[in-house]
């Protein structure tokens, strides 16, 4: 199986998972159409199926072009089958989705919103997790509340160590800004920056993250309780 990261409008990150034997394909959160395709079409893949992982228009914003194109399917939570475009197959949290070599667990995970899910591919070791969890951050609270956005990261929390994350946005080098104001001592953290900029500096994402990279330097997985973490989403909120 093999991941490849599509940029799309200002900031966000699409993803392809291709089972390399067949060349059929995910695509996760499409923000738009055209990117997408491009890929598709150079590299002579099958898109059987579009996953998304909440109903926010930079997410599902291709939706619609791609099942046109290309017959896709679209996958979501069936909590949000009135909010994401074109909904095929409904899923509920905890349920084990499955197409040919494609197997992955449905996680609810609110917080950013109500019908937020994150496909996790424990065979492959990789997780898929939207607007919860970014490098070095976490998803603002626009639905859910501050304990359901603390749950969700701590149920992420609990995966292997070295699943690799893969989020809706590249916002590492702005949060890793955050999370060393208040956590400055962090050698960890320290070395991760340096990383990233490196990273950037070669016009390459800072995505995938891991488990165990998330755990050593997030500051949102490294609250001690609700109380921590509410203060500190809101600091990130007024920053």
């Amino acid at each position: 199986m093999k991941v490849e990261i599509i940029k799309c409008l200002e900031d966000n990150y699409s993803y392809l998972i291709i089972d390399k034997k067949t060349n059929n394909a995910c695509v996760v959160d499409p923000s738009e159409h055209e990117p997408i395709i491009n890929f598709v079409e150079h590299h002579n893949i099958k898109l059987k199926f579009i996953l998304n992982t909440h109903h926010h228009y930079d997410h599902v914003g291709g939706n619609k072009e791609l099942k046109k194109m290309y017959g896709a399917k679209v996958v979501g939570f069936k909590n949000d089958k009135q909010r994401i475009p074109d909904i095929d197959i409904l899923l509920e949290d905890n349920q084990i989705w499955k197409y040919e070599n494609f197997e992955s667990k449905i996680m609810h995970i609110p917080g950013h919103t109500t019908g937020h899910i994150c496909f996790y591919f424990p065979k492959n070791k990789l997780v898929f997790t939207g607007d919860t969890l970014f490098s070095l951050g976490c998803g603002r609270i626009f639905e859910g509340t501050y304990e359901q956005m603390y749950n969700s990261l701590n149920k992420l929390k609990k995966l292997p160590k070295d699943t690799k994350i893969y989020c809706g946005h590249e916002y590492t080098l702005k949060n890793s800004l955050f999370c060393l104001e208040h956590d400055s001592f962090n050698k960890n953290l320290e070395k991760k920056i340096s990383k990233i900029k490196l990273q950037l500096k070669k016009e390459l994402p800072t995505i995938p993250s891991t488990i165990d990279e998330e755990l050593a330097c997030n500051i949102f997985l490294r609250a001690k309780n609700l109380k921590d973490f509410s203060k500190l989403r809101d600091l990130k909120d007024n920053s």
